[in-house]
């Protein structure tokens, strides 16, 4: 990008954001970072120090070091009332749909994107930029922006960026699409950024210690006794009682409860009867998937019979199968081979190739 801009940088204190908007402002651009507090520390538990996650406060001090250290201002903007309307009440209604929600496609095209072009608008900003590996091209016969894998397939975004609009993406640019991890901390070393060693973090922000059960029980009180107690069923018939159904997801094999002689996983939730319906590892194989909240983005409306590969969960390769684009914003896929553990709540993610063709939550499993 020859001509300099104006452009709002996501920091969240890590190396991948910080490399980012330090390159940036090295090329002269008029960089502004901006970290978002998504939450009340107090209000998430689980993690008193905070000192692992994405938002955390250690992370907030990091990225206000990086600004200083580059000359740019920085400023921490409050989202959480967005955050917790958008992303933390979705995600406490999904599990209780017996569910598996994916918070992080939500936050990224409602808060660290919507929100933050908003911002971007008052301050005057040309972009907004992250530190995701992912690429991000317009085709020029289409005008339609299109990400596309990152050049680490280790560490490739691209799955998690699927609900983003063609408005946002006009907006986006993403400077560490063509950099391995590798790469960019070494490339963080050399512009003497104190984080480039910085370890990284792979929980979901507002639950620091990773554990979901307890950040549920937190959240609705009484949950523990309104659900436990409910039916293990295997083949139809009852073999044990569960601890509650929200607290169990598609393809566990522990903790479940039960013990039949051979490995058993979780096939089924219905919250409904307050059931969960276990079997062995061929029972979870099926064919294929509806999802919901479809997003196309390298073409307007899914081409009727499209070949894909569809990533259904962060670090699935992917299967091949054929998408037929449904009423309603619907989307249905059909396997070539059947996938296992395919999950409501997760994404289904579409691509030709290394191009994100569009996605959807996964609403249905077909048998």
């Amino acid at each position: 990008m020859s001509v300099k801009k104006r452009i709002v940088v996501a920091m969240s204190g890590g190396v991948d954001s910080s490399v980012a908007a330090a390159m940036l402002a090295t090329e002269g651009h008029e960089v502004i970072g901006i970290t978002i507090k998504t939450y009340a520390y107090e209000d998430v538990g689980g993690n008193n120090g905070n000192e692992s996650s994405c938002c955390s406060l250690d992370g907030i001090n990091d990225a206000r070091a990086v600004a200083a250290q580059f000359g740019f201002p920085h400023y921490v903007l409050d989202f959480s009332e967005q955050f917790a309307d958008a992303v933390i009440e979705d995600f406490v209604a999904e599990y209780m749909r017996g569910r598996t929600p994916n918070p992080c496609v939500i936050c990224n095209r409602k808060i660290k994107w919507e929100e933050l072009i908003r911002k971007a608008d008052a301050l005057g900003a040309d972009y907004v930029a992250t530190g995701h590996y992912a690429g991000l091209r317009r085709i020029p016969e289409t005008g339609r922006y299109v990400v596309s894998r990152g050049r680490d397939s280790g560490k490739d975004q691209s799955y998690a960026l699927w609900a983003l609009t063609q408005e946002s993406l006009a907006r986006t640019l993403f400077p560490l699409g063509a950099y391995t991890k590798p790469e960019v901390r070494a490339l963080g070393t050399r512009l003497g950024l104190a984080v480039a060693g910085k370890g990284e973090s792979f929980e979901i922000c507002f639950i620091p210690d990773n554990n979901y059960e307890r950040f549920l029980k937190e959240r609705i009180p009484g949950l523990e006794q309104k659900v436990a107690g409910g039916e293990i069923i295997r083949d139809g018939r009852v073999v044990g009682q569960h601890r509650g159904f929200p607290f169990y997801t598609i393809g566990q094999r522990r903790g479940i409860g039960v013990a039949v002689g051979e490995p058993i996983y979780v096939t089924g939730i219905d919250p409904g009867n307050n059931r969960v319906e276990i079997g062995n590892e061929k029972t979870l194989y099926r064919s294929g998937l509806i999802a919901r909240d479809l997003n196309m983005m390298k073409y307007e409306r899914c081409p009727s019979g499209l070949r894909v590969n569809v990533r259904i969960r962060y670090k699935d390769e992917g299967g091949v199968g054929s998408a037929e684009q449904l009423p309603e914003g619907k989307l249905r896929v059909v396997f070539d081979e059947p996938r296992r553990a395919i999950t409501p709540g997760q994404s289904a993610v579409l691509y030709e190739g290394d191009d994100l063709v569009g996605g959807g939550v996964i609403d249905e499993v077909l048998p």
